[in-house]
């Protein structure tokens, strides 16, 4: 057996491995909603599948569109059905296409110089496609397009930032490696030197490689965001450094970090050239952690690193006029969930409107109690660290609809013997009930 034949077959077993871990971490959506094959869709030189998912009710009249492109083995209906995006997709109101691979492998082509350059062939061709005939007939916002994946998914989510730099806003790789990092010229699928990470360049040169995919452009650069294991044995931890050198060029900041904390689940988090939920570059790592990407948690970090995490109203026909900063007439509630340790805790809070009318713009106030101090947060900025603090929206979830919510709000604090909560809440200087 070839060496290539034992790397595919290891690739795909750990593949299936995958897929009973990400079925186990959500059922398929309560919904009347389904997935629907989609043929006959445009251009397709590899022969791909097309999957679509719409939900019941969509955020927008153009809602966005996410491309979710699935791990070495699997298939879109799997990757449907085992990971937590649709769900998401039903909260949030935005439209998943779901690529398949048809080849025998079951990867996705990040290798040949066909999917290296822009409408080259292959496999990003035919993902373009998809992408343009959702556009065309469900209405989808071609400004608004994001693309996540995991293991070949995230390799081709590196290639889809490179080859199509217009057509994508931001990017979600689980497990990957940078774009070109897997080139061959002989045809095979595998790239030995790249999945165990030995391919080391600088920045520049990684820069250079993603912008030559697609050399007559000259506009905007998508975001990126990348997760990788420390103990992945499949595409190599390396593989993560290679690709934050790549995508902090590309989008000409830093590779000093702006930003580190660690996740209320530990994963290591740090954010190149901003600080906030949308920097243009954003990192987490897995310590200890294997080829088995993305774990419970990380689709709603990914779909607030895209900003699509802003709750659809009750009725998707209602329309309402926000005024900026205005507070619900009829009231709030705030629900603070603590989880303290010797000398520290993490909260978790949702800000409900259970008013009549939207918030555009919010500040929550609220008091620690005595020795507890904030050391850092996420999906809000807080002000001061102790005392009485306030807590502002970010760009991604100022508005709060009637009859809606916003979660995934926290903080990280120290205490010094105090685990207490804060006894009440405002919004906006509207008093808020707790629970």
């Amino acid at each position: 057996m070839t060496a290539r034949k034992v790397a595919l077959g290891c690739l795909g077993a750990v593949a299936l491995l995958i897929g009973v871990a990400l079925s186990a971490l959500a059922p398929p959506p309560a919904s009347a909603a389904s997935l629907v094959e989609i043929t006959n869709f445009g251009n397709n030189p590899s022969g791909l599948r097309m999957h679509l998912y719409v939900p019941d009710r969509v955020v927008a009249p153009r809602p966005p569109i996410l491309v979710a492109v699935h791990y070495c083995g699997g298939s879109g209906p799997a990757f449907f059905s085992g990971t937590e995006f649709a769900r998401l997709a039903d909260q949030f109101g935005f439209i998943i296409v779901f690529p398949t691979v048809t080849r025998a492998s079951l990867c996705f082509d990040v290798s040949s110089p066909q999917a290296l350059r822009r409408g080259g062939g292959s496999d990003p061709v035919g993902i373009k496609s998809m992408i343009d005939w959702t556009v065309a007939n469900r209405n989808g916002d071609a400004n608004r397009i994001y693309v996540t994946g995991a293991s070949s998914g995230a390799m081709m989510t590196n290639v889809l930032l490179g080859d199509y730099p217009d057509v994508f806003k931001a990017g979600a790789a689980f497990s990957g490696v940078p774009a070109t990092c897997f080139a061959t010229t002989n045809g095979s699928e595998w790239n030995n030197e790249c999945s165990n990470g030995r391919i080391i360049r600088t920045a520049q040169q990684w820069g250079d490689a993603a912008r030559g995919m697609d050399p007559g452009y000259t506009g905007p650069r998508p975001r990126m965001q990348l997760f990788h294991g420390t103990n992945d044995n499949i595409l190599f931890f390396p593989n993560w450094g290679e690709e934050v050198k790549q995508w902090t060029n590309v989008l000409g900041v830093s590779q000093t970090p702006s930003f580190q904390d660690t996740t209320p689940s530990g994963w290591t988090r740090t954010r190149y050239g901003g600080t906030g939920t949308q920097a243009p570059v954003e990192g987490i790592v897995v310590q200890g952690g294997g080829h088995n990407l993305p774990m419970a948690g990380m689709a709603a970090m990914a779909v607030a690193f895209f900003g699509l995490n802003t709750s659809i109203p009750p009725s998707s026909t209602t329309t309402t006029t926000t005024t900026t900063g205005t507070p619900p007439p009829a009231g709030c509630r705030v629900t603070y969930t603590m989880n303290a340790w010797n000398t520290g805790f993490t909260t978790d809070l949702a800000i409900a409107n259970t008013g009549n009318n939207p918030v555009n713009g919010w500040s929550l106030v609220f008091t620690l109690p005595g020795g507890q101090t904030i050391t850092s947060g996420w999906n809000a900025t807080y002000s001061p660290t102790s005392g009485q603090v306030t807590a502002r929206n970010v760009s991604h979830n100022a508005v709060i609809n009637p009859g809606t919510s916003i979660r995934d709000i926290g903080f990280q604090a120290t205490h010094t013997g105090s685990t207490g909560k804060p006894t009440s809440f405002t919004l906006n200087g509207n008093p808020c009930t707790i629970g």
